[in-house]
């Protein structure tokens, strides 16, 4: 593959630190490449340096000729007084970009429902996010250097982004650098990673999760070579005395190996457990919303809402900006009332949230870290049964990513993602027994994510989250909900029994069927659609449907099981029932987009 950049020894420091030291690597065509690394460790300043937004202190960044570099900044640097357009097209004429066919389709996928002449001033900051986007996107660039891509962005602009990409290039052509905190856009986009820390890149192959289960076995190797040393210091002090063989060459991953480190790993949550704590601390009722409808003067924003919210439950809330999501967690907590319908709580029912707004550090941003925790419960219980731990404030800081040093740190002077943290713990310790978290996720980094699910795997009661952040709602709930318009445009909720993937699957219905009808909502165009007949049509086709989705299914299982009972010898045979399992395969996924259809049509 063609060389696009390298990078020569780079030497970065700061006044009070060496950012890094001695550093080289490189981008060759096709490489699609995720940066990660805790917050401050210097992911920002390589992709800037590569970019040639930033001159190393030391060693060089070489671009081969004519390669062209396009690069998003983490920070908004749109223009408030121009409008979308402006920003997206710049000066060319429109029927030089119209006839592009990459550039229609950028408009379409990130700012086709925003004004074209709008002002970027009136824009929120995920509207803003899409047009700097888009900005970039119509260019025609060799290499894009990404700088959080995914933030303020909603799922389905996310996961048009990564398809995007996916496309944007043939396979051995372009190169991409991302820097994201977003594990299933990393997952999803990347084929290697590179890990900042310690003044170095350490490359890794795969996405997030290859790149995981590599540093699991690398972590696991360094643990059993440590406990060698101390077991055998004698040999290994003589080993050392004759010069240790050189380690310079990293072993290749293997996906196998890796699998049978996990093998014996239990699940993430005990969810009986958990459960069954969460039933002792709650009761049976949590929180029922009961036929409950909110308008504000004449717009109703969500209508006959049926909700009854279990001890132990963990859901995640999808839905667009402006879907009501906000009102619904309002109901749950108490601070938005029902226009009609009824809010049912549970007597031993109490509700924290964590906001978007920090409100919880207002009363301490002058005061120290220690001094905020010596006001606090000396102890908190942490797990159900067996497992549960009794955790000082001090280690669950520890667990949060804290160092002793930074106790004596003013609140003032934490880092976002440190105050997002200490926000978490202070509502942790105030004990509730139903906790909704706001976009949790906001200026954390990858490996304070992972510490922040692994604590609430072991956290007893009710758990709500609303999150544009994919990897993070599948990962910490256990079902998802979303709010999407009925046929007068007021919020319904319905449950996605099929997560995150049947939302996108939905939403895209939504605008499928809402443009044949001027713009008008998707429920409206499709109910007025449809007559008695058509109904009763399209009832019969669902129920038939239905019928051969099952006997796909059984069709599926069969082949597996002759594939299962093949002799693996055999790879003509072995390769046709390959074929016939793709084909059947290829069958299913297309009646279960038409089952969905349907499924809308007939409500």
């Amino acid at each position: 593959m063609a060389h696009l950049l390298g990078a020569e020894a780079l030497h970065l420091e700061y006044p009070t630190k060496v950012v890094f030291d001695a550093v080289t690597l490189g981008v060759n065509e096709g490489d699609r490449i995720g940066i990660v690394g805790r917050n401050g460790d210097g992911k920002s300043s390589l992709l800037a340096m590569l970019a040639g937004r930033r001159e190393p202190d030391g060693g060089r960044v070489t671009v081969r000729g004519g390669v062209t570099i396009g690069v998003l900044d983490q920070a908004d640097t749109l223009d408030d007084d121009r409008t979308v357009g402006a920003a997206v097209v710049g000066d060319t004429p429109e029927h030089e970009w119209a006839g592009n066919p990459r550039t229609r389709d950028v408009i379409a996928g990130l700012v086709g429902d925003l004004p074209w002449d709008a002002a970027i001033g009136s824009l929120s900051g995920g509207q803003r996010r899409r047009v700097a986007l888009a900005g970039l996107l119509v260019g025609d660039h060799d290499i894009l250097a990404l700088d959080e891509p995914t933030n303020h962005l909603d799922v389905e602009a996310i996961a048009w982004l990564a398809e995007h990409l996916k496309r944007r290039w043939a396979a051995n052509a372009g190169g991409l650098l991302v820097v994201t905190h977003d594990r299933w856009f990393l997952d999803e986009v990347c084929t290697a990673t590179w890990e900042v820390h310690d003044r170095i890149v350490e490359p890794f192959e795969g996405g997030y999760a290859a790149y995981i289960l590599q540093r699991v076995e690398r972590d696991r190797m360094a643990a059993a070579t440590e406990a060698r040393r101390q077991n055998l210091a004698r040999k290994e002090l003589a080993w050392l005395r004759r010069g240790a063989p050189a380690r310079t060459s990293k072993p290749k991953f293997r996906i196998d190996a890796a699998n049978a480190l996990i093998a014996d790993v239990p699940e993430i949550r005990d969810a009986v457990q958990l459960r069954s704590l969460a039933v002792s601390r709650l009761g049976k009722d949590v929180v029922d919303l009961l036929d409950a409808s909110v308008a504000y003067g004449d717009t109703t924003v969500l209508r006959d809402v049926e909700w009854r919210i279990a001890p132990g439950e963990r859901t995640g809330i999808l839905g667009v900006n402006g879907a009501g999501k906000s009102t619904l967690l309002g109901l749950v907590d108490g601070s938005v009332l029902p226009s009609s319908g009824r809010v049912k709580r549970g007597k031993t029912v109490k509700v924290a949230t964590l906001t978007q707004r920090l409100d919880e550090l207002e009363e301490h941003l002058n005061d120290p870290v220690r001094t905020v925790l010596a006001g606090l419960r000396t102890s908190y219980t942490f797990g159900a049964g067996s497992k549960a731990q009794e955790l000082t404030p001090s280690q669950l800081l520890e667990r949060l990513g804290f160092a002793s040093a930074q106790l004596s740190t003013p609140v003032k002077d934490l880092s976002g993602g440190q105050r997002r943290r200490l926000q978490l713990l202070l509502i942790l310790l105030d004990q509730p027994n139903v906790l909704i978290l706001d976009e949790p996720t906001n200026d954390l980094d990858t490996d304070m994510l992972a510490a922040m699910e692994d604590l609430l795997d072991s956290w007893p009661g009710t758990l709500l989250v609303v999150s544009h952040d994919r990897y993070f709602l599948e990962r910490v709930t256990d079902q998802q909900f979303a709010i999407l318009p009925g046929a007068d445009g007021a919020g319904r909720l319905r449950h996605l029994p099929g997560g995150v993937d049947e939302y996108l699957r939905l939403r895209a219905l939504e605008e499928r069927t809402a443009r044949p009808a001027g713009g008008s909502s998707t429920s409206a165009a499709v109910g007025s659609g449809l007559s008695g007949a058509d109904e009763r049509a399209a009832r019969k086709e669902l129920a038939a449907a239905e019928r051969k989705l099952e006997r796909l299914a059984e069709r599926v299982a069969e082949v597996h099981e002759r594939m299962a009972a093949h002799d693996q010898s055999d790879y003509a045979g072995l390769g046709r029932l390959a074929d016939e399992l793709r084909a059947v395969e290829a069958e299913q996924a297309t009646l279960e987009e038409r089952w969905f259809e349907l499924s809308e049509l007939v409500g």
